[in-house]
């Protein structure tokens, strides 16, 4: 419970992960791009304090944690004079909850290696809900006693957190993830459209077949706000097509086909077109309901 951690990154899913390691009784620094969300997160946890640099947090951090947007921002807060590994010391940890490509993953072990801090890559799913109510799922690459010593860590922010492997294995289950993810909430979307178009009642078409193999978590989650038009909230398509063109990109490496996923992936890129790039990723239903 001493250990020192600073936490890089205050957005929908940062802000309430920082405060469980607070709560939880670790000595917490924030930094994050917009200095008065910082200010607000210490307001909220008296325990924590801020900085105005990733490496002002990171100096007296045993374990610095990343969740910001994509690839260019965790370089943007990890390398150079201000980044964190200009704050670090070796014997350090350094996880990364950003999803991002495995090819960063990699590199950002490589960069810490060579200076005797260790890495994960440790991307989440849960949304904002499982962020808040600190039920996220975790999935991290790299080193088992790397792992081994931070989880008590990821005990404060996630219900279930498994090292799948040496580093970039976390951002490759992630992609996993999102495929599944991607073809459900699309495998939803046209059976409420369908429901509706053969004069059933949605509602009670999912209350039925909800409790039998076509269950799932979109369905328990999404179907009543889809059914609705409710689509201001949640996880956002802009992020979901930044997470798939990661999925695309590393599947024309690995020779992996994911004809429905690209599918998927288009469908997101009109409904960004129809104005809806903050939509929940279950706005998909909103291009067969015209």
């Amino acid at each position: 419970m001493s250990i020192n951690v600073a936490f890089i990154g205050l957005g929908a899913m940062g802000y309430p992960m920082a405060g469980h390691l607070s709560n939880a009784g670790f000595n917490t620094t924030v930094y994050n791009r917009t200095e008065a969300t910082a200010t607000s997160w210490v307001n909220e946890y008296a325990k924590g304090s801020l900085k105005v640099t990733p490496r002002l947090a990171a100096i007296e951090a045993n374990v610095v944690l990343l969740c910001v947007g994509n690839d260019d921002d965790v370089r943007s807060v990890v390398y150079g004079e201000d980044g964190v590994l200009a704050g670090m010391s070796a014997g350090d940890i350094l996880i990364d909850h950003t999803t991002t490509s495995a090819e960063l993953a990699r590199e950002l072990f490589q960069a810490a290696n060579d200076l005797g801090i260790q890495f994960l890559d440790a991307p989440v799913s849960g949304g904002q809900a499982g962020a808040q109510n600190g039920k996220l799922t975790v999935m991290l690459g790299g080193n088992e006693q790397t792992y081994d010593a931070v989880i008590p860590l990821l005990n404060c922010y996630s219900q279930k957190h498994q090292l799948m492997g040496l580093s970039g294995s976390g951002q490759l289950t992630k992609m996993v993830n999102q495929i599944c993810i991607a073809g459900i909430v699309q495998g939803l979307s046209e059976a409420l459209h369908f429901a509706g178009k053969a004069g059933l009642d949605p509602t009670q078409v999912v209350d039925v077949i909800s409790k039998g193999a076509a269950q799932s978590w979109q369905m328990e989650n999404r179907s009543s706000t889809m059914i609705k038009g409710e689509f201001d909230f949640g996880f956002a398509v802009d992020w979901m097509r930044k997470d798939l063109g990661i999925v695309l990109d590393e599947a024309k490496t690995n020779g992996a086909n994911l004809p429905i996923t690209a599918l998927v992936d288009q469908f997101y890129g009109q409904v960004q077109a129809n104005g809806g790039r903050r939509f929940d990723t279950s706005s998909l239903i909103t291009l067969l309901n015209k």
